[in-house]
């Protein structure tokens, strides 16, 4: 073979991986998560400084309602009571993504018995339950209501553990998402504690 056309085959060879690359670089590059997406799914601190006995505060993370509610005591010997009238009591069935914190696979769902945190969207259709803290007889509620959420739009009802109540549309528990406590008045969603 001539020495110059090896040489010019060679140079367009290489001319040619340079544009290839060039070319597939950018798609790629694509594949990786936006700096909004990122955004969206990364960790969120919350200050649950000053919260009162009975309150609900509403965090946003990946888009979603999180609840944090701090409970009473009154509240927390409460939830002893529920389990013969719960679907999954210690939320052993179809757990999710959100759920993967074995620490709070506990009767109270929580790091701290003090705090529920949990992703405000029922687990049937994705509508956002209301508070219902005030035990006791109450429209669209049993007369033996123990306090927690209700699902307005089919009637799923959550104790306030974020555990479903038995014949509910609801198939399962609200999700409890990663959390760990930073201080004892922050939380950091998103994260699970460090072993």
């Amino acid at each position: 073979m001539d020495p110059t056309r090896r040489n010019l085959l060679i140079a367009s060879c290489a001319a040619g991986g340079v544009v290839g690359v060039a070319a597939v670089s950018p798609l790629v590059g694509s594949f990786e998560p936006s700096e909004r997406a990122k955004a969206a799914g990364a960790p969120v601190e919350a200050d649950i400084s000053g919260m009162a006995m009975g309150e609900l505060r509403t965090f946003e993370w990946r888009g979603k309602p999180v609840w944090v509610v701090r409970r009473s005591p009154a509240m927390i010997e409460e939830l002893k009571k529920n389990d013969a009238s719960l679907a999954d009591p210690e939320s052993k069935r179809n757990q999710s993504e959100l759920t993967p914190m074995v620490a709070v696979r506990n009767e109270y769902r929580s790091l701290k018995p003090e705090y529920l945190v949990a992703v405000g969207v029922c687990t049937h259709l994705g509508c956002s339950p209301s508070a219902r803290f005030a035990p006791g007889a109450q429209p669209s509620l049993p007369d033996d209501w123990p306090g927690g959420f209700l699902c307005p739009c089919h009637g799923s009802t959550f104790d306030l553990a974020g555990r479903v109540f038995k014949n509910k549309p609801a198939p399962d528990n609200l999700p409890v998402p990663p959390y760990t406590f930073l201080t004892d008045s922050r939380i950091l969603i998103g994260e699970e504690p460090k072993a």
